[in-house]
């Protein structure tokens, strides 16, 4: 086992208002479906040397299905249609944004940034970026929304992502060792997410505080805390090489290589540290959380990753068996599930907990 990170002590908390909330959230998952097990048995059928007759990945991982995206569609695709339910749902149009952060692993091409894209099929004339940080990429974007209104820069964020990975999964397997780090991509799968970011305006601050004179004292919502590490000496763990200076023109470098057993290991010797140091600036405990959201990479993974970050599990929602990893997509779409299934209300804490390759792990409280 790795040691556990070092983390600074945490601050004495300070309640106070938080500057940004997360106003809305919404999700698109790619439409056409494929059965884990059936294509692993296509994949032996084309491989019969190299992959296992009996579909191992679904078997051993829990990921029953994935979302595969259509041949003319691409990352930006999803992410748009994402974006675009979000918008509708809140009643606001592409002029509403004061900046489009496009925050995913995946991307159109590596020039322009894809950022530009979504925002021209969006109809978005603001300023736009992309943030890129593996399955941290939707959290990362979120504290980088956070950080911007803080400034007053800006007063409402659209951090969208379009996560493809299908694109980045290898069918001709020529040796057991390929496929050995090539069977995680196998439930990967293809997913866009919205989240809004907005300034914490004085009317909430009136709202909450006329809410607590009448008696139903109720904190105004938003981002309370946030704490972020990295062990970037295992950047090596999982890749995906390809269309860099690395490897600018190599395709057989252009697919996921994921050593899932060290990726576990590596996730598990993160510890509490970065959950605590999270929850101890926020100043509240597990007794006020109603939800954790970690990323979901398989379904034999949860009880580990949970125990070993002190999460409890009676808090977490499950999307992975169904949906497979939709990369940074994942915590998006478990705050949809647990809004559209009545396990998330106004006024509840939610911790969101990420995890991704290079190694990075994120933490962020939030008050709904």
């Amino acid at each position: 086992m790795l040691p556990e990170p070092a983390t600074a002590p945490s601050p004495t908390p300070q309640i106070s208002v938080p500057v940004a909330r997360i106003a809305a959230v919404a999700v698109h998952l790619a439409e056409r479906t494929v059965d884990v097990a059936e294509a692993e048995r296509a994949l032996h059928r084309r491989n019969p040397l190299v992959v296992p007759r009996i579909p191992m990945v679904a078997r051993l991982t829990g990921v029953r299905q994935v979302h595969v995206l259509r041949d003319d569609e691409q990352a930006s695709d999803l992410a748009v249609a994402a974006a675009r339910r979000l918008l509708d749902a809140e009643g606001l149009g592409p002029e509403d944004v004061d900046l489009l952060l496009f925050a995913s692993a995946s991307q159109d091409m590596v020039e322009p940034a894809t950022s530009h894209i979504v925002a021209a099929k969006l109809g978005v004339r603001a300023p736009v970026m992309d943030v890129k940080n593996a399955c941290n990429s939707v959290l990362n974007g979120i504290e980088v929304a956070e950080a911007l209104i803080g400034t007053g820069r800006y007063a409402r964020v659209l951090v969208a992502s379009g996560e493809a990975p299908s694109r980045a999964v290898r069918w001709d397997v020529p040796d057991r060792a390929t496929y050995a780090l090539s069977a995680p991509g196998y439930t990967m799968s293809d997913a866009g997410a919205a989240v809004l970011v907005e300034a914490v305006s004085v009317a909430d601050e009136v709202e909450a505080e006329l809410a607590g004179n009448a008696g139903d004292a109720r904190p105004p919502s938003g981002i309370l805390a946030s704490a972020f590490a990295a062990e970037s000496a295992h950047w090596d763990v999982g890749m995906l090489p390809g269309g860099g200076t690395a490897h600018p023109r190599d395709a057989d470098r252009s697919y996921f290589e994921i050593d899932g057993s060290r990726l576990r290991d590596v996730f598990l010797a993160l510890g509490t540290g970065t959950v605590r140091e999270a929850l101890g600036r926020a100043g509240i405990g597990w007794d006020d959380v109603a939800l954790v959201a970690v990323h979901q990479v398989a379904v034999s993974y949860l009880a580990d990753v949970h125990a070993a970050l002190g999460v409890p599990a009676d808090r977490t929602i499950v999307t992975v068996a169904d949906h497979g990893n939709v990369a940074s997509a994942s915590l998006p779409l478990q705050l949809v599930t647990a809004l559209e299934t009545g396990r998330l209300h106004r006024g509840d804490v939610v911790v969101l907990v990420g995890l991704a390759g290079g190694i990075s792990m994120g933490v962020m409280v939030v008050r709904w």
